[in-house]
């Protein structure tokens, strides 16, 4: 055994009993032999009635090398135990007695030259909770591994194709599975695109059968955040009737954030390509009062004040903040000085601003 695998073995061995017992499993007698691994049981291990019913995808990008996870559970906040990975070195999902094991222990093998195959077959048999997990890994070579217990709860199942690999437990039938599978491979877009036509084509074949509470969407890719971090896209829905729904609103409101260069359209002078931003903007997230605060400054620049006056009324419709946001923006000021403007809102509560300090508050005491 080489050096890095013998290394691999110990870090394995000192992490697994401790995560075995916070993430314990959900389906074993509470003595006894685990026939995955020849490991006995912990006393420990915690019996779960109401076992969580999760469906999960992993996925890749290999034009862009992004890497991402989608998932939905009938339990809170699934989105801050199943997600795992780095970008530029594998997503993984771990569910059912979900274990972060798997995940940071995944990236640890896998940056150091393991397939995702070896990967988990090593992490599996070093879990004495294996046979309450479900696990799926895909690597930045499009290289995939799965894991279904055959003693988690009914229907599971997964399926693995090219860049994804897509899974589930306490399901409806193997159509939620087969159809997440389909719609991602049918997709077209980005990633975030096709994991999310995988989770909500899994959701209309039934999902859970114990219903439906959390989501959760993360992209990966390196360098993402200011040059440094890796999660490009990290939302997560953790108390909803309407979760996988939820998720998409989510996900079309920060695409509204991002539809081109508004300002640059403005400063071109090209107004009507300016307001079809705007109007994409608002396609994707109708409530978001930024984009008619974009609208009336792009009117007010035409010198079309009572459009702009009505833009900058549904946008303080849509937030009240905006009243006093707007009479704030120097750029605006053209705007906010009419009275059809200041009718708005209460213009006699407006006020300068108290002073800043970025020193701290103490530096503002006598």
């Amino acid at each position: 055994m080489s050096a890095t695998k013998l290394f691999a073995a110990a870090f394995a061995a000192a992490l697994i009993p401790a995560a075995a017992v916070l993430a314990a499993d959900a389906n074993a007698p509470k003595a006894g032999i685990n026939p995955v691994n020849g490991l006995p049981y912990e006393d420990t291990i915690f019996t779960d009635p109401y076992p969580e019913g999760t469906y999960s995808i992993v996925g890749l990008d290999p034009a862009t090398g992004q890497m991402g996870v989608a998932v939905q559970s009938n339990t809170v906040a699934v989105g801050a135990r199943t997600r795992w990975g780095k970008g530029g070195v594998a997503a993984i999902a771990s569910q059912a007695g979900s274990n972060p094991l798997y995940g940071d222990m995944g990236v640890f093998l896998l940056e150091r030259g393991w397939t995702p195959q070896e990967a988990l077959d090593f992490m599996v048999k070093g879990d004495n909770g294996a046979t309450g997990r479900q696990v799926a890994i895909i690597d930045s070579k499009g290289r995939t591994a799965a894991w279904t217990s055959p003693t988690i709860t009914d229907w599971k199942g997964h399926k693995c194709g090219v860049n994804y690999c897509a899974q589930g437990n306490t399901l409806t039938g193997p159509d939620v599975v087969g159809n997440m599978a389909e719609a991602f491979e049918k997709a077209t877009g980005t990633l975030a695109d096709k994991l999310l036509a995988g989770i909500m084509a899994a959701e209309t074949a039934g999902g859970d059968r114990r219903g439906s509470m959390s989501a959760g969407l993360l992209i990966l890719q390196p360098k993402a955040v200011q040059g440094f971090g890796d999660r490009e896209l990290d939302l997560r829905v953790d108390f909803s009737d309407t979760p996988v729904q939820d998720l998409l609103k989510i996900y079309n409101a920060d695409r509204a954030g991002s539809v081109g260069n508004i300002a640059a359209l403005v400063t071109a002078k090209d107004y009507d390509g300016a307001l079809k931003l705007i109007a994409k903007s608002l396609e994707l997230d109708p409530g978001r009062d930024a984009a008619y605060v974009q609208m009336a400054s792009v009117y007010m620049t035409q010198g079309k004040m009572d459009d702009a006056v009505k833009a900058a009324a549904k946008a303080i419709d849509l937030n009240a903040k905006q009243y006093f946001q707007m009479l704030r923006t120097d750029t605006l000021a053209e705007l906010t000085k009419l009275p059809a403007y200041r009718s708005l809102g209460d213009y006699s509560k407006f006020a300068p601003l108290a002073p800043s300090a970025p020193q701290g508050l103490q530096a503002m005491l006598p």
